[in-house]
C-alpha cells in the first residue's frame, strides 16, 4: 500500500494547487455571482451609471464587453481544457494532462505506420515549479508552413481529415495549443525531408520562429519542449512513477512502438495481454484470454480477460490510447458481449452477475470518430458502436472458450462457485436486512449530507468521514460542511476480515451499516460519496482499526482503492501558540520549526486523538486546509501480499515494520 500527502479539498490533492484551485474555483463562482445578480441596464445616461453605482453594482455597457482570443480563454478557464490542476502529486494533475497531449500526438503518427519510437525527458529544476519536459517523435513532421498555426490556433490541425489521420484521441484540434498556452517555455520543432521550422512562445504568445536546413541529417519527426507556467501549476513537481505508469499503458496499448522516459525503455509485444498479466500476475484461474481483431470499417477490438478469487470486477477500458476511467458505452457493450459469449459456448443461461464475478479485462478500442463525454476523455459516449462491440465481443469469446476448453471448464466451476456464494449470500442478506429494519428506519451512527455522487457536479464535492468513538465524531459533525460532508461512527475496533467470505459482512451489524452507508451493498458503482476517508487517530488503537478497515476494503471492495476512493485523514499533531499567533503542526520536525520561530514562550499541545481538538480547530482541517493521504496498491496482484503482510502472521519482518513505521511516527 503506497500513501502520498496531499492537502487537498474535494478533487486537488496538494497544498498550493488547494490554494490555486479554490482560488480559481472562488473567482470563477464571483464571477457567476455577478452576471446572474446583476441586472443589465440601459447603457448611455449618467443617471443610470450613477445609481449603479450606487447600488454597488458595476456598469454593464458596451465597454465590458471583452473578445478573448483561444489561448487566453484557455489560461483563464483552464479547468475547461485539461480538467484538474494540481502539484503533481495525484496522477490526474493538469502537468501529467499536458505531457499526455504531446506524446499522443506521436501516438497517432505511430498508429497511422509512421515512427516507432518516441523520447520523452522530464528534467527537474531543482526547484517547484521549474521542470522542463522534452518530447520527440518519428512520425512525418508536422508541415512546417503551418507550424505556428498548429500549435497556436484552436481548430488547426489534420486530426479533422481522415485521410491522415483514421484513429486519433485528440480530435478537437485544442490539445497542443492547451500546452503552450499553459507553459512559460513553449518550444516546437519540425522536421520533414531535411528542413526544419522553429517556434518558440511564452505563456501561449509568439516570441520568436525561424526556418532552414538542416546542417546534420535528422529523421523527420517533431520535437516539442515545454515548462508548466508555475502562476498556474503552483510548486508543482513531476513524479516519475506516474510517468513511468502512463509509459508502460502506452507501450500495451500500441504493441510494437517503444517509447524510452528519462532513458527507461518501455515496449510490448502482446499489448493488452501484457497489461492484463502485470496487473494479475498468476492469480488467474485459467490462461489469460485474448483477442485483437482487424481494422475494418467500425473501428479495431482488442481485450484480454480472466478470472480471479477477488471480489467484484475490475476493468481496464481505453479509447483510441486514451484510458477512460469512467469506462463509456465500449466498456457495456464489452460486458454485454462477454456475457453472451459465454452463454452462448455453455448453451446455458448463466446469471450475469456469476458470470462477471472475480472478472478482470482489458478492453481497448479504435475508433474514427470517438465522442468523449468531457475535455478530459474519461468516458465514451458513441452509441452507435454497441451491436458492433457486442457481436465482436460475443463471437471472439467463445471462439476462444472452443479452443481452449480445459479453461473453459475452469471458467464454470468459477461461475458455479459464484452461484452458490450468491445463494448462500442471498440468504445472510436477507436475515441481515430483516435485523436492520427492527433497529430503525435510519442507518445508525451515519450523519448524512445533502449531496451525493450521483448529484453530479455538487456531488463531486461530498466525502464521507469514517471515525472512531462519539468524541471523534462529535468534533467533526460540529464543524463539518453539511452540503457534502458526511459523518458515520464506528464503536471502536471493527472485525477482522482478513481471508473471510463476504457473508461475513452481513453477519456482522456495524460494517453491514457501513456498507449499507456508503451504498455499496450491490455494486461499487453504487457508492454515494467522491470521497471515503479514514479519520482515526494518530495512535496505535487508531493505526489499528485503519488497517483493519483497509483490510476491510481491500477484501471486498478493492476496486475503490485502485480507482482513488479512499483516503486518510491527517490532522495536526501539536498546537504551537503565543497570546498573538497559533500554528498547527503535523510533525515533530513542523513543531521544532514553529517552537523555534514563535520563541521560547511559546505553549505546545499534543493531540492524542481526534476528540481532544476542538469543534472550533477542528473546521479548518476539514475545510479549506485539509490533508488527505490516498491509498494507492500499484497492481490487482498486490493486494494478497498487502493483505498478507498486515493482517497476516505476525512475521519477524511486519514486526520491524510496524515498529520502525507506525510507532516512529506516533511518537
Amino acid at each position: 500500500m503506497a500513501a502520498k500527502t496531499t492537502k487537498t479539498k474535494a478533487k486537488t490533492k496538494s497544498p498550493a494547487n488547494g490554494k490555486a484551485h479554490r482560488s480559481a474555483q472562488k473567482n470563477a463562482k464571483s464571477v457567476g455571482k455577478s452576471n446572474a445578480n446583476g441586472k443589465p441596464k440601459a447603457a448611455g445616461t449618467a443617471a443610470t451609471a450613477g445609481t449603479a453605482a450606487a447600488a454597488g453594482t458595476a456598469v454593464y455597457d458596451e465597454s465590458k464587453i471583452k473578445t478573448l482570443s483561444s489561448l487566453e480563454h484557455i489560461r483563464l478557464r483552464t479547468g475547461m481544457y485539461i480538467g484538474r490542476l494540481g502539484d503533481g502529486s495525484n496522477p490526474d494533475d493538469g502537468i501529467y494532462v499536458l505531457l499526455k497531449e504531446i506524446i499522443d500526438n506521436g501516438i497517432d503518427e505511430f498508429i497511422m505506420g509512421n515512427g516507432k519510437l518516441i523520447e520523452l525527458a522530464v528534467k527537474d529544476g531543482g526547484q517547484p515549479g521549474t521542470a522542463t519536459v522534452k518530447v520527440r517523435d518519428y512520425g512525418r513532421g508536422i508541415p512546417l508552413g503551418k507550424l505556428v498555426e498548429c500549435v497556436s490556433v484552436i481548430n488547426t490541425g489534420a486530426k479533422y481529415n481522415d485521410d491522415v489521420f483514421q484513429f486519433s484521441v485528440g480530435l478537437n484540434g485544442v490539445g497542443t495549443k492547451a500546452v503552450n498556452a499553459l507553459s512559460v517555455f513553449f518550444r516546437v520543432v519540425a522536421i520533414r525531408d531535411g528542413s526544419f521550422a522553429e517556434a518558440i512562445f511564452e505563456r501561449g504568445k509568439l516570441k520568436s520562429e525561424r526556418k532552414g536546413k538542416l546542417k546534420e541529417k535528422q529523421k523527420d519527426g517533431t520535437y516539442v519542449e515545454f515548462t508548466p507556467d508555475p502562476q498556474i501549476f503552483i510548486d508543482y513537481k513531476f513524479n516519475p512513477e506516474f510517468i513511468e505508469k502512463r509509459m508502460q499503458n502506452y507501450a500495451y496499448l500500441n504493441a510494437g512502438l517503444t517509447l524510452t522516459f528519462n532513458g527507461k525503455q518501455f515496449v510490448s509485444k502482446r499489448g493488452l495481454y501484457d497489461l492484463l498479466y502485470e496487473e494479475t500476475g498468476d492469480e488467474g484461474l485459467y490462461p489469460l484470454g485474448y483477442y485483437k481483431g482487424e481494422h475494418s470499417s467500425n473501428g479495431q477490438l482488442e481485450f484480454a480477460f480472466t478470472h480471479t478469487n477477488n471480489y467484484g470486477e475490475e476493468y481496464f477500458s481505453f479509447v483510441n490510447g486514451q484510458f477512460t476511467s469512467d469506462g463509456g458505452t465500449h466498456l457495456s457493450a464489452f460486458k454485454e458481449g462477454f456475457l453472451k459469449g459465454i452463454q452462448t459456448y455453455f448453451k446455458k443461461d448463466y446469471r450475469s452477475e456469476d458470470i462477471r464475478e472475480g472478472t478482470t479485462a482489458a478492453i481497448a478500442i479504435k475508433l474514427k470518430n470517438p465522442v468523449f463525454e468531457s475535455q478530459t476523455k474519461n468516458k465514451l459516449g458513441n452509441s452507435d458502436i454497441r451491436t458492433w462491440v457486442v457481436q465482436e465481443t460475443r463471437n471472439a469469446v467463445e471462439d476462444w472458450l472452443h479452443k481452449n476448453p480445459e479453461a473453459g471448464k475452469k471458467l464454470e466451476q468459477k461461475i458455479l462457485s459464484n452461484e452458490s456464494l450468491r445463494t448462500e449470500l442471498n440468504a445472510v442478506k436477507k436475515e441481515a436486512r430483516e435485523a436492520a429494519k427492527k433497529v430503525a428506519i435510519k442507518i445508525p451512527k451515519l450523519k448524512d449530507c445533502k449531496y451525493h455522487l450521483e448529484d453530479g457536479k455538487d456531488g463531486a464535492e461530498s466525502m464521507i468521514f469514517i471515525t472512531e468513538g462519539d468524541s471523534a465524531a462529535g468534533s467533526l459533525v460540529s464543524s463539518r460542511d453539511v452540503m457534502t460532508q458526511a459523518i458515520f461512527a464506528l464503536r471502536g475496533k471493527v472485525e477482522n476480515m482478513y481471508g473471510k467470505k463476504r457473508a461475513a459482512i452481513y453477519k456482522n451489524e456495524e460494517l453491514f451499516n457501513m456498507m449499507m452507508a456508503l451504498g455499496i451493498e450491490n455494486d461499487v458503482e453504487g457508492l454515494r460519496y467522491a470521497k471515503i476517508v479514514l479519520a482515526t487517530d494518530a495512535d496505535f488503537d487508531g493505526f489499528h482499526i485503519r488497517n483493519l478497515l483497509l483490510t476491510f476494503f481491500l477484501s471486498f471492495f478493492e476496486e475503490l482503492v485502485t480507482a482513488g476512493r479512499v483516503y486518510i485523514l491527517e490532522t495536526p499533531l501539536f498546537r504551537v501558540r503565543t497570546k498573538k499567533e497559533t500554528r498547527y503542526c503535523y510533525s515533530e520536525k513542523e513543531r521544532d520549526e514553529a517552537s523555534a520561530a514563535l520563541g521560547s514562550k511559546s505553549e505546545i499541545t499534543r493531540f492524542k486523538g481526534l476528540g481532544e481538538i476542538s469543534p472550533k480547530e477542528f473546521g479548518q482541517f476539514i475545510g479549506d486546509d485539509m490533508r488527505l493521504v490516498p491509498i494507492s496498491v500499484n497492481t490487482l496482484k498486490a493486494v494478497p501480499q498487502v493483505l498478507n503482510f498486515y493482517m497476516g502472521k505476525n512475521t519477524p519482518e511486519r514486526r520491524e515494520y510496524i515498529m520502525k513505521n507506525l510507532i516512529e511516527d506516533a511518537g
